[in-house]
């Protein structure tokens, strides 16, 4: 395994400082970081694009919360609640129609332009516009690309208002203004980088609202800028001198690309990096107990899930999903595969978010999944394949399914892939079985109800693309308890209904939940304040220093 070259275009602007290009071998030689540069290793091959309209990973998410603001941010103290971010203050109407944010002021972009109410409202225009993957957070407020305008608007310089089509919980509108896609954008930098459209062009308007630009550029207010991104290589974030808050400590931020956990305790150890993020459980307690190095972790509302597609004949037959979630050993995975970076959980909402359901119904029962099987008509067992990201522990768990299905003839095929390529075939459904991570959009109940137990149309053509549609599992009465849900101001009654509707998932679901994530990161001593939050765009790093 090689560790990444950094260009000279990195090493001019890093106070003299070179990182260079080393390699694994029997005796090898590393370079410190700069003092001024954290160095991460992760896993970052499923970021598909760095627009924050656009993207709806894991990695392109914590870029995301690093380099742009937001009207209203997660309050890290108190998760049950959001804090002002550019919103110096907001009300609610007595109708619980329309929101009203003032915004602070004096507060400008990376690029020197002013913020102002206009920029927020074009970001709400531009998401619901471009009517990519995330655009559903905010499309389900009733805005269409034909009323976004009106509904999401500027008043003044520093008054934004947004009106909703029905009378939300407020906790939830205000927890889905902390989603990615609500980062606010620099409208001129964007607009002045934005491509026409012609007629063979897949896009509704006679713009792309600086889409193809936004793949490879950031147009933020947050600490840090984008630098550089190389697919699958690393990610370069460069400190924002017009941050609107205290300047970030450190001068650059390098997320390099590592897979390997046994890598990337090496670097660790060499002092190559400075944070290591994926490391599996041997990896970890070498590192703890490495008087140089300190660990940190934090539980995250991170799911890790199988799940099955309801177009495969034998998938949706009655009972078979059923059958497959008594065929997970979840003691053995739970001690073995993710013993310290995870604890086992089955149902879609994370420990910590309102309406929780801690029953775990499934264990390892080869005989009750035959009886299962042969009651679908599938007495033999029967073959099928899993889309798995070659990644740990993923790739491990996944091996442990294929043994332990096979308790049951059920033979399970692994198709291996980057994440790039996984999720594009889960996103368009030509999957059979799926093994991923899901992360919680925004701290709602509603975030994982919504993809877990929604789906307004089944066709290939749905624009609601959300798990239950993935899947092709079509409920309408879960569907329909999921929007009463949303209606719900009284918070005990609310969590109610959210449990009944994972008890639905549990039973009936084509999804197998098996752990829920505590993310871990082994760091050398020299690096002061660091931390993980607890959702994946909340591992800030404006705040991290190096002695």
């Amino acid at each position: 395994m090689t560790l990444l070259q950094f260009g000279t275009s990195l090493r001019a602007a890093t106070a003299g400082a070179t990182l260079a290009l080393m390699a694994f071998s029997a005796a090898p030689v590393f370079a410190a970081t700069p003092n001024d540069v954290l160095v991460q290793a992760l896993a970052i091959d499923d970021i598909i694009t760095m627009d924050p309209g656009e993207a709806f990973e894991l990695s392109a998410a914590e870029i995301t919360g690093n380099t742009y603001n937001f009207l209203v941010r997660l309050d890290l103290a108190d998760t049950s609640k959001v804090k002002g971010d550019l919103a110096e203050s907001w009300t609610v109407s007595d109708d619980r129609l329309t929101y009203t944010f003032k915004l602070k002021p004096g507060m400008t972009f990376a690029s020197g332009n002013p913020i102002t109410a206009k920029d927020v409202a074009y970001t709400f225009e531009r998401a619901i516009k471009l009517d990519k993957s995330p655009a559903f957070i905010l499309a389900q407020f009733g805005l269409t690309g034909d009323t976004v305008a009106e509904k999401a608007k500027s008043v003044d310089d520093t008054t934004f208002v947004l009106t909703v089509d029905k009378a939300y919980a407020p906790s939830f509108v205000l927890n889905c203004l902390t989603a990615t896609v609500a980062a606010v954008v620099d409208q001129k930098l964007v607009t002045e980088n934005a491509k026409p459209m012609t007629a063979t062009d897949d896009y509704k308007y006679d713009t792309d609202f600086g889409n193809e630009w936004l793949k490879t550029h950031s147009a933020g207010s947050g600490a840090f800028t984008l630098r550089e991104w190389r697919a699958n290589e690393l990610v370069v974030l460069e400190r924002n001198p017009n941050f609107p808050g205290e300047v970030a400590k450190l001068g650059r931020v390098i997320y390099r690309h590592m897979k390997e956990s046994a890598g990337q305790r090496l670097a660790l150890e060499a002092g190559d990096i400075d944070v290591a993020r994926n490391l599996e459980p041997g990896d970890l307690d070498a590192v703890s107990k490495n008087g140089d190095l300190g660990v940190t972790n934090a539980t995250k509302g991170t799911l890790y899930y199988f799940s099955m597609n309801q177009k495969n004949e034998n998938l949706s037959k009655p009972g078979v999903s059923e059958a497959l979630k008594y065929l997970v050993d979840y003691d053995a995975i739970g001690s073995t595969l993710i013993k310290g970076i995870g604890e086992v959980h089955q149902s879609f909402l994370p420990k910590g978010v309102l309406g929780q359901l801690d029953e775990m119904p499934y264990k390892l029962d080869p005989a009750k999944a035959k009886e299962l099987l042969a009651k679908a008509g599938l007495p033999d067992g029967f073959s099928v394949t899993m889309d798995v990201r070659n990644t740990q522990p993923v790739t491990g768990i996944a091996e442990s399914l294929q043994q332990t299905f096979a308790q049951a003839n059920v033979k399970l095929e692994i198709i291996p892939g980057d994440g790039k390529q996984t999720l594009t075939k889960y996103r368009a459904r030509t999957h059979d079985m799926y093994i991923g991570e899901w992360g919680m959009d925004y701290f709602d109940p509603n975030s994982n109800a919504e993809t877990f137990t929604s789906n307004t149309d089944n066709a290939d053509t749905g624009t609601n693309k959300t798990l239950a549609w993935r899947n092709a599992w079509n409920v309408p009465e879960l569907t329909a308890k999921t929007q009463a849900a949303l209606l719900e101001n009284d918070a005990d009654k609310r969590a109610e209904m959210y449990r009944e509707l994972q008890k639905s998932v549990l039973a009936e679901g084509p999804f197998g939940v098996i752990f829920q994530q505590i993310a871990v990161a082994g760091v050398r001593k020299n690096v002061k304040d660091y931390k993980l939050g607890p959702s994946f765009d909340t591992n800030y790093v404006f705040e991290v220093a190096k002695d």
